[in-house]
């Protein structure tokens, strides 16, 4: 079982590394104190530090980059549908054909 994920405002991720450079806590403690995971905070301190090493393309994606990553899902989410259909007709099939009722 998944724990969801948690989403924090970019406000509250400001205030939290502001916590730990002004006040001198350890990230662990202010952590703690903030009922955040120790790593979470860490990484955004890191972000902080080193804004250019953010999660993000480099370059932008051009509008033949999103129509392929579109397709591409359009395509799996129909390949994911055609497999349930298959699976419920194999299911169907075997309760309408006679002699194969239990």
């Amino acid at each position: 079982m998944e724990i969801p994920r948690q989403h924090y405002t970019e406000k509250f991720k400001q205030e939290a590394v502001k916590l730990v450079k002004e006040s001198g806590l350890s990230i662990a403690e202010a952590g703690r104190r903030l009922s955040i995971p120790p790593m979470t905070l860490k990484n955004w301190v890191y972000r902080i530090k080193n804004p250019k090493t953010g999660s993000g393309p480099s370059r932008p994606v051009t509008e033949l980059e999103a129509e392929n990553s579109r397709l591409r899902k359009e395509l799996a989410d129909s390949r994911l549908e055609n497999e349930i259909i298959k699976k419920a007709m194999a299911y169907y099939a075997k309760e309408l054909l006679p002699g194969t009722r239990r």
